[in-house]
């Protein structure tokens, strides 16, 4: 029996203010599961905040690209693979932020309504149990070949989505679009926030989809088309 919503929250991306929002919309209860999609920090104002809110609501955050690049830096010390925006996000991180990060998971599997959360995706007709980080946290599109890319590499590749012929259902995130992309075994919220689009929650198992607007638009964002931009 499921007493409560599993909600997914797409990436945030420090769009602190945005999120407080989603959250007072969302009427969190206590039997509800809040399962964060990744990309927590970057782009947007505030990552500090946004994990310090994140703190106080996740039952699970789900590891991004961007977390991943910044955890990278912090267990090796090399920079060279570090963005602005990374350099911008270090610089707010709290010990307790870090704590955070570090506990993310790559996914979470609910039995109950089989449906899987990840950030970026998983390549189809492979057992999804087993892909790694390098392709959950990144996949957006598969080349011709079949391999996983992102999407500013390959912008008229197919997006993994529309092959993935599940079971488990799949909420992702990561791959920013005007709208939700939604298939009959996947469904993409990661609508842009930081880019002037929307924050995107996604509740199960009453598929309902709960968004706010952009205050403004951050960072820009290509495959965008918000009026904030």
């Amino acid at each position: 029996m499921i007493n409560g919503r599993f909600i997914a929250i797409g990436d945030v991306h420090g769009c602190v203010d945005e999120l407080a929002t989603l959250i007072e919309k969302l009427e969190i209860k206590p039997e509800d599961q809040v399962i964060y999609l990744g990309d927590l920090v970057n782009r947007g104002p505030d990552s500090h905040g946004v994990i310090s809110l994140a703190r106080k609501t996740a039952t699970v955050a789900i590891v991004g690209n961007h977390e991943l690049r910044l955890l990278k830096y912090r267990q090796t010390g090399s920079n060279s693979a570090l963005q602005a925006n990374d350099r911008k996000t270090l610089r707010q991180l709290t010990s307790k932020d870090w704590k955070f990060i570090e506990q993310m998971v790559p996914y979470h599997y609910v039995p109950e309504i089989d449906t899987v959360f990840v950030h970026g995706g998983f390549l189809p007709l492979r057992a999804w149990e087993n892909q790694p980080l390098a392709i959950t946290a990144n996949i957006q599109v598969l080349t011709s070949d079949g391999k996983p890319a992102k999407r500013k590499d390959f912008p008229n590749a197919p997006y993994w989505a529309d092959f993935w012929p599940g079971p488990p259902f799949v909420v992702y995130g990561h791959t920013p679009r005007d709208e939700i992309y939604e298939k009959p075994q996947s469904i993409g919220i990661d609508t842009g926030c930081a880019g002037g689009g929307k924050l995107t929650a996604y509740c199960l198992p009453e598929k309902k989809i709960v968004q706010v607007p952009a205050t403004r638009a951050y960072y820009p964002m290509n495959h965008l088309k918000s009026k904030n931009q």
